[in-house]
């Protein structure tokens, strides 16, 4: 019996709720999945129900809730410690949180200006300096840690780092802004993965729109 359900918004948009529902399909961890859609201009009133910021995701286990992505992703890694989630290094775990964590609460002139978007089409958009500044820090993360340890991940096997990049994946793609031969292979790595394509195919599928996401 599955005990652990994932509450998310839209596949189309949710760049969160992406971030923990890719790792527990890539890494097979059984769990229940509850979509609650933003199909409201604030959210979804509905999100008060299972979430104490009125936000997703959240983890439910039990009695247990989580919510905020790395959170959840960080007790899965206690949870099934035998999957190394986590690098299995002590220093490679280091640095893999430490790009987490810059990727958590960074790059918020990309965040605003380029939403994820599974259904948009590839087009250039133009954006700002600031924008273009968190392109280029992020291909450099992606550069430095694939170069220093052999790809074809952030830090040779898929971890939670490259979970919490993996909207941002969606974003360079879609907006055509990645230049970097590197992040550019990263790419598309990471969008041949099974859970990728499982998760882009049921966000085109969905008749949700939010207007303020259709840049």
């Amino acid at each position: 019996m599955v005990d652990l359900t994932l509450y998310i918004g839209n596949k189309n948009y949710s760049s969160w709720s992406f971030r923990p529902w890719i790792a527990m399909r890539h890494f097979d961890i059984p769990f229940d999945e509850e979509l609650v859609p933003f199909d409201f201009a604030a959210g979804n009133p509905a999100f008060a129900a299972f979430s104490p910021t009125n936000r997703v995701p959240v983890l439910k286990h039990g009695d247990l809730t989580v919510w905020e992505s790395l959170a959840i992703l960080e007790y899965l890694a206690d949870l099934y410690p035998e999957k190394q989630i986590w690098p299995a290094r002590s220093d490679l775990r280091a640095q893999a949180r430490s790009v987490s964590a810059e990727m958590l609460g960074g790059f918020s002139a990309l965040r605003s200006e380029c939403p994820m978007n599974m259904r948009r089409e590839p087009s250039v958009l133009d954006i700002s300096e600031a924008a273009k500044r968190d392109v280029g820090r992020i291909e450099r993360i992606w550069r430095e840690c694939i170069e220093t340890h052999g790809g074809p991940y952030l830090f040779g096997d898929f971890s939670i780092a490259d979970a919490m990049y993996a909207p941002v994946v969606n974003r360079l793609a879609i907006y055509m802004l990645a230049s970097d031969p590197v992040a550019c292979e990263y790419m598309k790595t990471i969008k041949a993965l099974p859970a990728w394509r499982e998760w882009e195919l049921a966000g085109r599928q969905e008749h949700w729109i939010i207007e303020e996401d259709e840049v």
